[in-house]
């Protein structure tokens, strides 16, 4: 966790620890006195005269006019990422790729040139390499860890660079401060997806880094009960990509909005078990001969470790591991697990595994997960908030199969 100096913490939020700031981040938000805050389960709101509806209806994000332009339930969970993420604020959508697509959208025109890394989820590689040309922005897509290449990429008519680090799902790292460096002079934004890390491992925003997003699904949730996203940025960022949110309509819910603020007040906690967590068993499972190889940006053996510790403060959830056996033999490693629930996304108190050659055969061929270092023999594990040595026999007894 990160931990800032305080005199004298209670009079001074910006010196708040972050387990104070998802308690009392949204302080003086609520309309009444309530404890909870309420859901504000409504898609309008009346307006008291003439004067007040031309105010509701012309300033942007207002949080009691129309819930596609914004709800006091999300004003709540904004006010509390924004200080989480250390931006201005912050802006909320229906899904993580919502708020990707929305951004994007928001920020480049036919003509301009973007860049993008060659390993991203798989959706935002979708949106790069086959949306944005269809309408006239050229996309460059570059080895993330290459940054001669991503410089080089660099033409005069780059209006942005998409990162995401650590990467879905090989965990590999981006240098976030460096590419900043070179973005920030040539007036390129950088838009960041924060979500494997979480606000809690990583702020790309203190790096340098201008838009920072979220799958809210993820970490920020927590329970596997919600679809949301996040977008955190400075207040002219946001309204201009709320303007295109309300055209395109990705819009949370009240309730998924609720649900969200409530993971939030626990996030702290549950990231500190899940890094302790993760770390302990990628350790271990280095040390099975069952398996080839671990990675996770935690391990000494990480090869980019070092801007790991450069950049992270915690290491996450998600551990990718190769074991000894063939594609067949991967997919009953996964079923003969008790604990960890196979099934897709992380981040929640649960712990979840995919055989990820599986999964990833839907939407990419053989020459394309070759490409991305997906081998048949890899999986991908969200540890989740059990106990470690829970974690540790189950995985035990399903590599004993193998």
């Amino acid at each position: 966790m990160k931990k800032n100096p305080a005199s004298n913490p209670s009079s001074d939020p910006a010196s708040w620890h972050d387990e104070t700031r998802v308690l009392h981040g949204d302080a003086g938000l609520s309309t009444d006195s309530a404890l909870v805050a309420p859901i504000h389960y409504s898609a309008t709101f009346k307006a008291d005269d003439p004067q007040a509806f031309a105010e509701m209806a012309n300033v942007p994000r207002h949080p009691g006019f129309y819930t596609r332009y914004g709800n006091p339930t999300h004003e709540h969970v904004a006010a509390i990422l924004a200080k989480l993420e250390g931006t201005e604020t912050a802006l909320l959508t229906g899904s993580g790729m919502a708020a990707i697509s929305t951004t994007v959208l928001a920020l480049v025109s036919a003509g301009d040139h973007v860049i993008a890394q060659s390993r991203h989820y798989m959706s935002t590689t979708k949106l790069f390499e086959e949306v944005l040309v269809r309408f006239g922005v050229q996309v460059s897509i570059v080895e993330q860890t290459d940054l001669a290449a991503i410089e080089a990429a660099i033409r005069p008519n780059t209006r942005l660079i998409m990162l995401e680090s650590p990467v879905n799902p090989t965990l590999v790292l981006t240098d976030l401060a460096a590419v900043a460096a070179l973005a920030r002079p040539r007036g390129i934004l950088t838009v960041a997806d924060n979500t494997f890390a979480s606000p809690l491992n990583q702020q790309p925003h203190a790096l340098g880094i201008d838009i920072v997003l979220h799958s809210a699904t993820k970490y920020l949730g927590g329970h596997h009960d919600l679809t949301a996203g996040a977008v955190c940025c400075s207040a002219l960022h946001a309204e201009k990509i709320w303007r295109m949110h309300t055209t395109l309509g990705a819009v949370l819910s009240p309730m998924d909005a609720w649900l969200l603020l409530r993971g939030l007040r626990t996030l702290p906690l549950r990231v500190q078990r899940i890094n302790a967590n993760a770390l302990a068993l990628a350790q271990w499972l280095q040390d099975q001969p069952q398996v080839e190889r671990v990675f996770y940006p935690g391990l000494e053996s990480h090869p980019q470790h070092a801007l790991a510790r450069q950049q992270m403060t915690g290491y996450g959830a998600v551990i990718a591991f190769a074991v000894r056996g063939n594609f067949e033999a991967t997919s009953r490693f996964v079923a003969s697990l008790e604990l960890a629930t196979h099934a897709v996304s992380l981040g929640g108190v649960d712990s979840l595994i995919v055989h990820t050659a599986a999964m990833w055969a839907g939407t990419m061929n053989e020459a394309q997960m070759q490409a991305a270092d997906i081998a048949p023999n890899f999986v991908r594990m969200s540890v989740g908030v059990e106990h470690i040595d829970d974690l540790k026999a189950d995985m035990a007894r399903a590599l004993q199969k193998l």
